[in-house]
């Protein structure tokens, strides 16, 4: 992302997590963000709501807030680089290999490569034993363009 291997310390990805978590999109999903040792970034939605559920007309997790948290995810990965430059998901790849039956679920993500403003990423969803559920591959464009002064969910 830059010419020099900076990474962001883990007080500013916690920081950035804190903000972000408490952001509209989030609390619509009741979910939480956090990058555990600033090597992935994790979705945490802790209680399935019955708007999360409606997936093959049965309890489990609808597909499209599937696809939602994938976007989430893999759009928070260059904060693991660059938290203070703004970025966009571009393109996601994803499938569905078991439904996402219980009471919460998890999403994380990891960066698989990275070119000066174009981030590739991967990303599972896992039920609450555990398991694999549904994978994602994304491309995520990463701005050169900073957050405004303060703005950067990062540094407040």
């Amino acid at each position: 992302m830059s010419d020099a291997e900076t990474y962001p310390t883990q007080e500013q990805l916690d920081r950035f997590a804190e903000q972000f978590t408490r952001s509209p999109v989030m609390k619509h999903f009741g979910a939480r963000l956090s990058f555990p040792e600033g090597k992935k970034v994790v979705i945490v939605i802790p209680e399935i709501r019955p708007e999360h559920r409606g997936g093959l007309g049965t309890d489990a997790v609808n597909g499209g807030i599937l696809a939602a948290l994938f976007d989430l995810v893999i759009g928070c990965t260059p904060a693991l680089r660059e938290p203070t430059r703004r970025a966009a998901t571009m393109q996601l790849s994803m499938s569905f290999e078991r439904p996402v039956r219980g009471d919460a679920l998890r999403a994380e993500a990891t960066i698989d490569s990275m070119g000066t403003s174009t981030l590739f990423s991967s990303a599972r969803i896992y039920d609450p034993q555990g398991a694999v559920c549904a994978r994602c591959q994304g491309v995520v464009k990463v701005s050169s363009m900073k957050w405004a002064a303060g703005d950067s969910p990062a540094f407040k």
